[in-house]
């Protein structure tokens, strides 16, 4: 049913991935599945704040989070299993749902936590997700 299954991983935070990293694992075994992990350095939003940055912030941030994420993925995505890890810049839903279309990616597996009032004003990356991709969302709370 799933050949390329999508987990979406905040490095930085643990309850991205600590229920929704097992529950892929589980999936990509069970349909012999390639997992793709993904994981985003977010922009600065407005080009007045990238100002504050050194010029070669963006080169260096997605450096380190490519070598993180390859320790991440060799850590705890069992070697049986067919992994690919891929870091992104840019704003996180929309690269979430770009890598889903390259992939093609037939799931995309996402922790979430409990909406706060902040969340339903601007809305939460794990709903934007759900509402613009083409493929099957998976969100396991955390």
């Amino acid at each position: 049913m799933y050949k390329n299954i999508l987990l979406s991983v905040d490095l930085n935070e643990t309850a991205s991935w600590v229920k929704a990293l097992p529950t892929s694992i589980d999936l990509a075994k069970t349909y012999e599945a390639t997992l793709h992990v993904v994981t985003v350095v977010p922009d600065f939003g407005m080009a007045v704040v990238g100002g504050f940055f050194p010029a070669d912030f963006e080169e260096k941030a997605m450096a380190d989070q490519k070598e993180k994420l390859k320790a991440f993925c060799s850590k705890n995505v069992p070697e049986d299993i067919t992994v690919e890890a891929i870091v992104r810049y840019g704003h996180i839903y929309e690269e979430i749902i770009d890598v889903a279309e390259e992939i093609s990616a037939d799931l995309i597996v996402m922790g979430s936590h409990r909406p706060e009032l902040k969340d339903y004003l601007l809305g939460p990356n794990a709903a934007r997700v759900m509402r613009h991709a083409n493929c099957s969302v998976l969100v396991v709370r955390e």
